[in-house]
């Protein structure tokens, strides 16, 4: 049975834009004080894991994010992954924009919503071109790289909803019941007949429970594209431990 790699969805960390209740769509902001300590403490959380891969959007708050966290990493700039197309919303004030009729739409029906202006990018487009990034990323890593490996994706807010929300199978217009939070980490893993949400705005857990064990080739009951009936049983509480001290 085919398996495939697991990717890790990093939100960048705060901005300025989200310290001053500023939609910043593609507008080329920085992180705050709080957005580089919240990097920080993610890099601690995400050095040491064996990643096959990173990439990123090509706005500079992920770029920034990245680079605090792994100083050390190369990403690979992916446009799929850019932030939404605000179009004539950005740059707005969020009390502002919340007075406008088309907010009550994009909160809940954002299928039927373009944003206004030439720049403007409807959701569902935002949506096809980011699940067709990762999956087309997870491909490639897990071909290059085998069906245990490990990559990272950083990118924004409803960008990584979308993500969630087409790797749980839900209309978007569910969406923005998800919350993905700065500098929080979301791991999916997609198999060939339906993708799994292993975790979901992660800011603090121990990230090294997703660095697979050594496989035995002979225990291929369940299918990797099938639920355990009845809940996974998790890994060994020791896990973890033994992957620190190694």
């Amino acid at each position: 049975m085919l398996s495939v790699a697991t990717v890790l969805l990093l939100r960048h960390g705060r901005t300025t834009a989200n310290a001053e209740g500023i939609l910043a769509g593609r507008r080329p902001v920085g992180l705050d004080d709080d957005g580089r300590a919240q990097a920080r403490a993610v890099g601690g959380r995400l050095r040491g894991l064996p990643l096959a891969a990173v990439v990123s959007s090509p706005l500079p708050r992920c770029v920034e994010t990245l680079s605090v966290a792994l100083p050390d990493a190369v990403p690979a700039l992916e446009p799929g992954l850019i932030e939404v197309g605000y179009g004539d919303w950005e740059g707005g004030q969020l009390h502002t924009l919340a007075k406008d009729p088309l907010w009550p739409v994009v909160q809940h029906h954002p299928a039927a919503v373009t944003f206004p202006g030439e720049q403007g990018e409807s959701m569902p487009a935002m949506s096809a071109r980011a699940v067709a990034a990762v999956r087309a990323w997870d491909a490639k890593v897990t071909s290059s790289h085998g069906p245990d490996a490990l990559w990272l994706a950083c990118s924004h807010g409803d960008v990584i909803k979308a993500i969630v929300a087409d790797a749980l199978g839900l209309h978007l217009d569910q969406f923005q019941r998800i919350v993905v939070e700065p500098a929080s980490v979301t791991a999916v893993r997609f198999t060939p007949t339906r993708p799994f949400l292993l975790r979901l705005n992660d800011t603090g857990a121990d990230l090294r429970v997703f660095v697979a064990p050594p496989r035995d080739r002979g225990d291929g009951q369940v299918a990797d594209s099938d639920a355990v009936v009845g809940g996974d049983a998790g890994r060994p509480a020791g896990d973890a431990s033994r992957a620190a001290d190694g």
